[in-house]
């Protein structure tokens, strides 16, 4: 790849997807938002529906799977933990960037995301079908969780206290950082009781890393020029969060893949958790 990326290998085209669909080392994976909309109506040849909600999340707990649910998920996909995973999805990649976090967070190493999502694979007129692969045989043992690219609550708390050596990224919208909205009109499904923002956080929304016309990444000059040009820089660590995670996924990939920040976690409990808790500092 030209675009100037730290780690061009987490990335994929399409066309090179198109060329690997008979492939039997690698498994495709589309992480929806919505399958009803988006994998149901048609998806790339071969690729096995992950439903972020049900799939990537605890169907009870706020939290994302565990490790032994991370394991039979990559058992139903007929994935071994040597076994090259490609994600895409709908959003431009919002769920998949998700997924891909959840994948190495439980130390799945081959994993790319196919550059666009659905939307370049659509806008190329690229073969989708409706077929769904049959179900899987493999023996999948997942490493102990790698909290390196995960942060939690009393992490935040730390960074608020210490802002000039760690650098908080909220993802969202200008309006639900500025508090005047709670959560994306589109998607109302888990509101914080009060708006606003993590003191000290810098407001990069997550989709100004993508080309509106295909929802491929900027490169990796843009990106620099995005992120340093709020003082995001590789020097300090970052904690990247958004409203419940998912967002905030897409620019920890940006930022430790594309950019190679040294030091980047996902605050997943984000907005959600933070506006919801007695007593946490917030602005607006």
């Amino acid at each position: 790849m030209s675009s100037g990326y730290a780690h061009p290998e987490v990335l994929c085209e399409t066309d090179w997807v198109a060329n690997n669909l008979k492939n039997g080392s690698i498994r495709i994976l589309e992480v929806d938002y919505d399958p009803e909309n988006a994998y149901r109506q048609g998806h790339v040849p071969g690729a096995h529906l992950v439903w972020w909600k049900k799939d990537i999340n605890d169907p009870i707990l706020r939290d994302i799977i565990n490790k032994r649910q991370f394991e039979a998920l990559m058992e139903r996909v007929g994935a071994t933990p040597d076994t090259e995973i490609v994600m895409y999805g709908d959003f431009n990649n919002w769920f998949a960037a998700f997924g891909f976090w959840v994948f190495r967070y439980y130390g799945h190493r081959k994993i790319k995301i196919m550059n666009g999502g659905r939307k370049k694979w659509e806008l190329e007129k690229r073969e989708y079908t409706k077929d769904e692969p049959a179900a899987q045989q493999a023996r999948y043992v997942a490493s102990p969780p790698d909290e390196g690219v995960r942060a939690y609550m009393p992490d935040v708390r730390r960074a608020i206290e210490r802002s000039e050596q760690t650098v908080l990224v909220d993802v969202r919208s200008p309006k639900e950082f500025s508090g005047e909205i709670t959560a994306p009109p589109e998607y109302p499904m888990e509101h914080a009781q009060r708006g606003g923002h993590i003191p000290s956080a810098k407001n990069i929304p997550w989709a100004q890393a993508i080309k509106d016309a295909d929802g491929t990444f900027k490169n990796a000059e843009e990106l620099k020029a995005l992120y340093e040009g709020k003082g995001i820089t590789p020097d300090k660590p970052v904690i990247a969060y958004c409203r419940i995670g998912e967002r905030s996924s897409h620019s920890w990939f940006v930022l430790k893949y594309l950019l190679g920040y040294p030091s980047v976690r996902n605050y997943d409990g984000s907005w959600t958790e933070w506006g919801n808790m007695i007593g946490n500092p917030i602005e607006k």
